[in-house]
């Protein structure tokens, strides 16, 4: 359980930490706390497991990377764990996970690249094949963006 100080530290923290030189005094002035007490605070919600990731988001197509894609795998039950790992450990995916199959929609396993070209994408994905041994895959591509947001309080 988070008690209310924290609810109030979470609620202004998931809109961004300021870019200044002490960001942690600006979000303390926000809830009413101290520097220190919103570090602690914060670093305690993450030993707890309540935060689970820290971290800066970079407006990635201003750096170029215009290319985005879903890549679903076909995986059978036996290779799903191992292929996951495998598929997560490279640098070039930013999400991997599992999903349940449909009739008509056979693959289970979902990563997910961003590039600064659908052929480096696709080359990726290849990539991404050999090193997992998973040969049945299709790559979705990202057609237009229409919203961003973090999960929300």
């Amino acid at each position: 359980m988070i008690d209310k100080s924290e609810l109030e530290l979470l609620k202004a923290a998931q809109d961004g930490i300021a870019f200044e030189k002490r960001p942690y005094l600006a979000l303390g002035r926000k809830v009413d706390m101290p520097e220190e007490e919103v570090l602690e605070k914060l670093e305690e919600l993450i030993d707890r497991g309540v935060i689970r990731r820290f971290s800066a988001t970079i407006g990635h197509r201003a750096l170029g990377i215009v290319a985005n894609a879903m890549i679903a795998w076909r995986a059978g039950p036996e290779e799903v764990a191992r292929a996951g790992r495998i598929l997560a450990s490279f640098e070039a995916v930013t999400h991997c996970y599992e999903r349940e199959t449909a009739p008509d929609w056979p693959y289970n396993l979902y990563t997910v690249v961003h590039s600064r070209s659908r052929e480096d994408c696709i080359a990726t994905a290849s990539e991404l094949s050999q090193a997992s041994g998973l040969e049945d895959y299709r790559i979705l591509f990202s057609e237009r963006e229409y919203k961003k947001t973090s999960a929300r309080i």
